[in-house]
């Protein structure tokens, strides 16, 4: 089940763990990102706490923890090369993953529809 919010991080649910990046319009109005520091394994976030930080040419980011849960795996390749964040942000782009303390949460983020209503 795909899911975006407002911030521009998308999610990817499967079995009550989402996979989350940002969306290519947010990788589009960043520009190319030359940082991207990831949260720990294991840590716990709340839904809207700041759980990974990108920079780019143009400015520094936050990229938000959409629902609260507790990171299960963390993206080193973008770390390693923050440019697969501007080439596959959907892709081989993701952040991290997250196991979702309330899967029933997602239901009130936007489906893609509404997401492409939302920056357009």
């Amino acid at each position: 089940m795909l899911k975006f919010t407002e911030d521009h991080e998308w999610l990817n649910i499967e079995d009550g763990v989402a996979t989350v990046g940002i969306t290519a319009h947010a990788a589009e109005q960043l520009g190319d990102l030359v940082f991207v520091e990831l949260p720990d394994d294991g840590s716990e976030f709340d839904k809207g706490a700041e759980a990974a930080t990108v920079e780019s040419v143009k400015a520094a980011s936050d990229v938000f923890c959409p629902l609260s849960g507790t990171i299960t795996e963390v993206n080193q390749a973008i770390a390693d090369d923050p440019s697969l964040v501007n080439s596959d942000p959907m892709g081989k782009g993701w952040f991290f993953k997250l196991k979702l303390a309330n899967p029933a949460d997602a239901d009130a983020l936007m489906d893609q529809a509404a997401y492409e209503a939302h920056t357009s």
